[in-house]
């Protein structure tokens, strides 16, 4: 029986044409600057993507023909950004066309568990495509490579900038300064020892703090406290009585978990809770935690009643108020 001629016969490869490079060293040098050439443009484009992003202001608006008006920030990042990455690919696809080893092979298909033989011959061709990639011989290729890699990076680094300023030591800080007086968070009118009763809960800021001001609500979320009266002799931990006032404890209503105001009061228990995760703070123990994924104990704020019998404080918080964050000590 005949058998038919094979329908997909193996064309073959072609003969193998060396390059220009491959016999002209003058010539491969050439290629190795335009790739170095390439890739250091890469470099100077990510730092004037740096440059760009803190030199110009967010609000420049520049006219550009025939785009019209376009902020001035956005086309210097996109064209830096676009520049350097531009360069590192065409550095990198010049480098393979010119310079690598552009010989084809063929092989066979073979099973998907190797053999140490096919094992020893993957490192061995591995070995030699590195070889052939002159990435040792071409050191300017090489360290323009290296260069522009990892400046490229940076632009990302750079642009956290966005996330805001940084805080400093604002969050160690607030508006509650020694004399400052205790208002009533509701009415704003300051509070006088007889204005907290046993059992009771009032919340409270400092009287220097203007609802009409910018930050209000930056400072209203750490400065804000509760002050609850119980008797003497229910308040188990001695600093805390001596921190507070014929039994009037002031402390931080920021939950030391994600704060949320912890402002439900169980008269019975003095114990404070927060609504959100349920967190559970003893006012009778210094505010210490008792259930729930809080970290610390509400903050405390020394208070006494100045000349006028209102109640002021002492000074700010010895601690942060509000969540815990990773520099807090």
């Amino acid at each position: 029986m005949a058998v038919p001629d094979d329908p997909f016969a193996d064309p073959g490869l072609p003969p193998h044409e060396p390059r220009r490079q491959d016999i002209d060293e003058r010539a491969a040098k050439r290629s190795e600057r335009t790739v170095a050439l390439l890739f250091t443009v890469s470099m100077l484009a990510t730092i004037g993507f740096i440059v760009s992003y803190v030199t110009i202001p967010i609000d420049r608006i520049v006219y550009i023909w025939p785009l019209g008006h376009i902020g001035a920030l956005n086309l210097a990042l996109g064209m830096t950004l676009g520049l350097a990455l531009f360069g590192i690919g065409a550095g990198a696809i010049h480098w393979a066309r010119t310079l690598m080893s552009d010989e084809e092979l063929s092989e066979d298909r073979h099973a998907v568990s190797a053999s140490p033989e096919v094992k020893e011959r993957v490192l061995a061709d591995f070995k030699k495509g590195a070889e052939e990639s002159q990435l040792g011989r071409r050191k300017l290729v090489r360290n323009t490579l290296f260069g522009a890699m990892a400046l490229v990076p940076l632009s990302g680094v750079v642009l956290l900038r966005d996330m805001g300023p940084m805080p400093g030591d604002k969050l160690r800080h607030t508006k509650w300064r020694d004399g400052s007086l205790i208002v009533n968070e509701s009415t704003g009118e300051p509070l006088r020892p007889e204005d907290i009763t046993v059992g009771s809960l009032t919340q409270a800021m400092p009287s220097d703090l203007d609802r009409h001001d910018h930050d209000f609500h930056a400072q209203i979320a750490k400065a804000s406290v509760m002050l609850v009266r119980l008797e003497p002799e229910d308040i188990k931990d001695e600093r805390s009585a001596e921190w507070g006032h014929e039994g009037i404890l002031c402390f931080s209503k920021i939950c030391t978990h994600i704060g949320c105001p912890a402002t439900l009061y169980e008269q019975q228990t003095h114990h404070a809770l927060c609504p959100c995760h349920q967190s559970t703070f003893d006012l009778s123990d210094g505010a210490r935690v008792l259930f729930g994924p809080a970290g610390h104990p509400l903050p405390q704020l020394r208070i006494t009643v100045n000349d006028e019998g209102f109640l002021q404080a002492l000074g700010d918080f010895e601690e942060p108020p509000g969540p815990s964050f990773w520099e807090r000590g």
